[in-house]
């Protein structure tokens, strides 16, 4: 028996991908059209969510549960905690639309382009065997790309989310010296 496959034909993990990928991809699109910003957030868990089971598709289980852990768990929260201390909009508004969809959709559209054309190419040009990937994709090689070649963007990564805490709470609390002076009765 042959581990040749003809060209054109299809399993039943590559049709999954397809359809998780496509799920995924809806979600991505309703997280930056819709206008509720907790709506937006939840698509964005959906869209996180749809990439962990790529991964998973693709034998990489331990990046897939790193991604359900930091990402839809973590990333998505302090999201969410964002919008509630800042007070921003949380229903329907309209204020935070600056009118420039047109231009928008050029780009994005360009930038999907560019991606779709590079992802095309790659998968026309590359073989992928999924029994090769659980080398690949085991915590043990994961660890050592990430300490050897990603610790400096992660740690970026950290800091910045750090940041985007802080000035969430900065943001969220009422100025101290004001409330003093509405306590006493002076005028600002």
């Amino acid at each position: 028996m042959s581990g040749s496959r003809a060209l054109g034909s299809t399993t039943g993990v590559e049709i999954t991908f397809i359809l998780v990928g496509l799920l995924t991809f809806a979600a991505a699109v309703l997280t930056v059209t819709v206008r509720n910003l907790v709506h937006a957030a939840l698509w964005l868990v959906v869209a996180l969510g749809g990439l962990a089971g790529c991964y998973l598709l693709l034998a990489a289980e331990f990046v897939a549960w790193v991604q359900v852990l930091i990402y839809v768990g973590a990333v998505a929260v302090l999201l969410l905690f964002g919008l509630m201390l800042t007070r921003a909009p949380i229903g329907r508004t309209t204020e935070l639309d600056s009118g420039n969809r047109w231009a928008a959709l050029v780009v994005g559209s360009a930038t999907a382009g560019v991606l779709v054309t590079i992802v095309a190419d790659a998968v026309r040009t590359t073989w992928f065997d999924p029994r090769d990937a659980v080398v690949n994709g085991t915590a043990k090689a994961v660890g050592s790309s990430l300490f050897r070649y990603w610790v400096l963007p992660f740690e970026v990564l950290s800091v910045l989310l750090l940041a985007a805490l802080v000035g969430a709470i900065v943001l969220s609390r009422r100025d101290v010296s004001a409330l003093g002076d509405e306590e006493t009765g002076a005028e600002a």
